[in-house]
This record gives C-alpha cells, structure tokens and sequence, in this order.
C-alpha cells in the first residue's frame, strides 16, 4: 500500500490519493526534480504479477506518452519502482463528465457537441497513430473550469470477453459503454472507440444511459440485441443532425459507424448549421446484428436460462402434515430460544455499560516537529497512532526552511487520544522580497521584478530642475528604503522625472547632420535629408526642420531637415565658339 510522504522511483512524492480503480490507484504527487504537482497511477498490486497485463500496461502507457495533443493529458513518465508499475501524468484540476452529469443532469446541445468535438479531436490524433483508446466513458474525461476537455487513461482498459462477462459485476462502469463486438470477444478497433463516444453523447444530452440492468451481463447483451432508445421522443427539439452522429456512431455493426475519430470529428463542426438541421435521419446500410453476435447472444442467454433454473429448483417450497407432538416440541423450542435471548440481552447491556471503561485509550502527546521534513514527521505520527490529514496546509515563514515543516494542528505537546487527525504545515520559506536600491534603473525592468513578486509597484512623475540631465523612465526616487523587505500585495511607489523631450533648433548653426542623426536614433524618430543647393547658406548648414523647435518628441513621427550644398554654376559661353555672328555679338 501507498502511504503519504512516500516517494516513487525517488523522486514524485505523494501527497494523497485522488483515485481508485479496478486496475489502477491515482495519487497527486509531487515532483521534487521539476518543481510541480502531478498525477501518479500505480498499477494495483494483484495485477502486477500478470506478466501479460504489466507487457501491456508499459507498451501502451508508451504508446500514450508519444500522444501530443491539448485535449489529452499529457503522460511525463512511465516505469517501475520495486515492482510497482507507474504512469506519471500531468495533474488535472477540474471534474470528470461523470461527476458533471451527476450534479446538472442533462447538458445543452451546444455543450454537449463542444464536449464531443474536443474528445474526437483529441483521438483524432491517437487514432492516426492507431492507439484505440478502448475504454470511453465520462470517468475518464476531465473537464477544466475553462471548458477545456482532457482525455486520460488511453490504453489501460483490457478487452472485456465473454467469460469476464459471466463470471464478475466488476465492468459493469465500462460495460455502458461497451461496444458489441468487444462484449462478444473479438475484441476492439478505431471503430469501437466510436460506439463509446456515441454511448457518452446520448447519456450527455439525455442525463440517462441508453442501455441499463442489473449486472453487466444483462447491459451487454442489450448492447447485442437491442436498439438505440430514440432520443428526439425525450428531446423533441434536438436537431436531426445531432442525433444522427449518435445513430452513426453507436450502430451496432461497425460497418455503419465512422471510420475514425477524425471523421466523426468533422461531421461534428458543422451538425448546428442551419442547413443540417432538418437533414433526414440516418438509415443503417448494413444488418445491425451479424452472424457471430447473433450466435454469442444466443450462448449466453443459455447460460442465464440455466442459472435462472437451477436458482429456482433450489428455492422450490415444500409444504408436509405437522403433528401435536411436533407443535410441543417447537413451543419447548421457543421458551428455550426466549431464555437465551433474555440472557444474552443482560450481557450486551453489561457490556455497554463497561466498555468506555474497558476501552479508555491513552493520551498520546503530538510531538516537535518544526524543522523536520514533511516525510519525517509523517513517519513520526504515524508511529505513535496518530493519523495524518490528507492535505498539507502550506504558510510562509522567515524563519523555517521552504519544504520544512513549520508546525502542526493539534499543536506540538497537545495530548490526543490515539487515532487522532493531525494537519501538518509546511514552509513556503520567507516570501518577502528584499528591497534594493533602483534609482538609475529603468522603471520597466524594476516593474516587472517586483510584480512577479506580487508587489504592487505605482509609476509617478515628478518634476525636476534639469531635465536635460535626466534619461526618460530612469528612477530617480523609490518610496521604500533599501533593505526593507515588501510580501506580496504589499506596494511601493517609483518616481521617474517629468522630462518631456523637445526639439532643439537645428538651424542655429550649431548642429550637424551626425547630431540629428544621433538625436532621432535616441528618441526613436525617422530622419530624412534633403540636400538642396541654396545661395545663401554656407554649403553643409541645416536651414530648414519640419517640426519646429520646442515640438515635443513623439517616438515613431519623422523629421525633414534640408542641408545646403553648394549652388550649380552655370556654364558661360566662350565667344570664340559663337561663330560668326555678323557683328550682332
């Protein structure tokens, strides 16, 4: 057995147990190489020694673990930890559809078919990689309170035969949903993962299963024999498309279903359209009920005939002449059985009243624990006759070590009387952030540390003498001294100075282009020259900016600046070339 605060494979650690199956116990656990809670399940004990069972186990955990998808819970781990299987997966806070279903009975249509969606959207992708999942049912889907569907479990079922089926009530949970030819023995294919999804549809929108009885016998021989109830006679409303995904998927004969989860998946995104909602219903192709159903059906309704017989012939009543001498002979016995029974009742009353005397425990006293280890003082406990609380409580403290145990409930030197309940309390270590000194610092930077922290961190501007001396979003003053330490929800206040940068003049002869450039890389402005020649500037000078002096700088604007090259000089004629101009130059 399993205790709390043991260790599997050293290394997931466990905090207490979430689960219990007919194959399989599910504990959370923490993993104490990765920092994180994760769900563990440990193959039980008496199917550990089926070599077959624990070939299939590992081979298919393996299979699952290659599975990628964000509607099937991620599998990180599978092995063996002195003889005991494990799968390590990721934990899961939410609820299973059945747990669901129990509380809200029916659900909608819309959520009914996002539900359906994200479970053949999730297998689409195991039954790619052919991995049947094999046993669908509303336990083994997790619900998010986001909506978020998680598949779990893939591969763990085993194909249920015909013997397993008359000999034990133990799958009756999986039998609901149990496919016809894998209650007939010739076990499962893509296909049978469909029938299942069909079966879960149907008791989703309908808040029953369609097929119900008193063993797992009588509900698989309906899965055989029977048809689907209608469902539109409980939900008049319900578009004909919806229930002829439920028709397909859980026909009896696997010819009529859908290939895949894929498929199913895709009749599944448009079956609210309005132009699918008064389709015609689905009519079977094949014969719902084959030859070797037909046959299997008729073998194990003999077995049931049989029993039924030999129950009766051995109830058969029998009814003969009593004599006066019998009569006496019994009354004797009744005097005789009144008697013993006047006397046990005096002994039973004796003994009640004795037994808060007889029974006195001793008081146990709850021993130190601050500073130990959370396993250490478990084993402690445990070994005085105390039992511990499934859940630790944890609580910061400047003064223990995180992972220690700070103290527990009833408190250490209480007496308690064996048996006794006792919550442990473990370290967070000190959450208080020690406060350095950030001025010089970009407030962004600082912000953001302080908050992963759960500090609630305020930006002021305040103004100063000389902005020019001071970088836009630089701390200049913090309203908790260095040193202090700040919890979360505690606040502090930056202070950055009021500097709102603005142009300069650039035409005042005193900048060159370098120095724009330089400025409007800085404050991240996009500069454009323009080289004009102009007479009367000294060639290189800036005589013109676009956004004038004083204009505040706005990251993302751009500037024009035009700078004076020398003016082209025009070419003078020579009057030797211009001919002859009959005196006329």
């Amino acid at each position: 057995m399993i205790m709390k605060g043991q260790k599997i494979n050293d290394r997931y650690q466990i905090i207490k147990s979430i689960g219990e199956g007919g194959m399989a116990n599910v504990y959370l656990a923490y993993d104490t190489i990765l920092d994180r809670d994760v769900a563990v399940k440990v193959l039980r004990g008496d199917l550990s020694n089926d070599e077959k069972f624990v070939r299939r186990f590992q081979r298919e955990a393996l299979n699952a673990s290659s599975l990628s998808h964000p509607n099937i819970v991620e599998v990180y781990d599978v092995g063996d930890d002195n003889g005991q299987y494990f799968i390590v997966m990721e934990y899961i806070e939410g609820k299973n559809l059945k747990e669901l279903t129990k509380k809200r009975g029916k659900l909608t249509t819309t959520e009914v078919v996002d539900i359906m969606s994200q479970i053949a959207d999730g297998l689409s992708v195991a039954h790619d990689s052919y991995i049947i999942h094999r046993d669908i049912k509303p336990q083994n889907i997790m619900i998010l309170e986001n909506g978020l569907v998680k598949i779990t479990d893939f591969g763990i079922a085993m194909a249920m035969n015909a013997t397993q089926l008359t000999q034990t009530n133990s799958v009756m949970g999986s039998v609901h949903y149990l496919p016809p030819e894998q209650a007939s023995g010739k076990g499962s294919t893509l296909k049978s993962d469909i029938y299942s999804m069909g079966i879960l549809m149907y008791e989703l929108l309908t808040g029953v299963l369609p097929y119900r009885g008193d063993n797992a016998v009588e509900i698989a021989l309906k899965h055989l024999k029977e048809p689907l109830p209608s469902i539109r006679e409980e939900l008049p409303d319900l578009p004909q498309s919806v229930e002829n995904i439920i028709l397909k998927s859980a026909a009896k004969n696997p010819k009529n279903r859908y290939n895949d989860a894929r498929e199913m998946y895709e009749d599944l995104k448009t079956c609210l359209d309005d132009s699918r909602i008064n389709e015609e219903r689905y009519e079977y192709q094949y014969p719902e009920l084959d030859g070797e159903n037909k046959k299997f059906t008729k073998q194990v309704e003999k077995a049931i005939s049989v029993e039924n017989e030999n129950e009766e012939t051995e109830t058969e009543v029998k009814v003969k002449q009593v004599t006066d001498d019998e009569v006496k002979r019994e009354n004797k016995l009744l005097v005789i059985l009144a008697s013993i029974f006047v006397g046990l009742f005096v002994v039973i009353a004796a003994f009640v009243l004795l037994l808060p005397t007889i029974l006195k425990q001793k008081d146990l006293t709850v021993p130190e624990v601050e500073g130990k280890s959370v396993s250490e003082v478990i084993d402690e406990l445990q070994s005085l006759g105390f039992e511990v609380a499934d859940a630790n409580i944890d609580i910061t403290d400047d003064k223990v070590p995180a992972g220690k145990v700070v103290k527990t409930n009833p408190p250490s030197g209480a007496k308690r009387t064996e048996g006794t309940i006792v919550t442990i309390y473990v370290s967070t270590g000190d959450s208080k952030h020690e406060i350095q000194d950030y001025t010089g610092k970009n407030y962004l930077e600082v912000r953001g540390a302080l908050e992963a922290h759960g500090i609630f961190v305020y930006i002021e501007k305040k103004e100063v003498e000389n902005p020019d001396k001071y970088k836009e979003g630089t701390i200049i003053e913090q309203s908790v001294e260095p040193g202090s330490k700040l919890g979360a929800k505690d606040s502090i206040t930056l202070y950055i100075p009021d500097v709102a940068v603005k142009y300069p003049d650039f035409t005042d002869g005193s900048y060159s282009e370098a120095e724009v450039k330089k400025f409007c890389e800085q404050y991240g402005v996009t500069l454009e020259v323009q080289r004009i020649p102009e007479p009367n500037y000294d060639e290189g000078r800036i005589y013109y900016q676009s956004r004038k002096e004083g204009y505040t700088v706005t990251s993302g604007t751009k500037l024009i600046i035009r700078i004076a090259t020398a003016p082209v000089e025009e070419p003078v004629d020579d009057p030797e070339d211009l001919g002859d101009c009959d005196g006329l130059c």
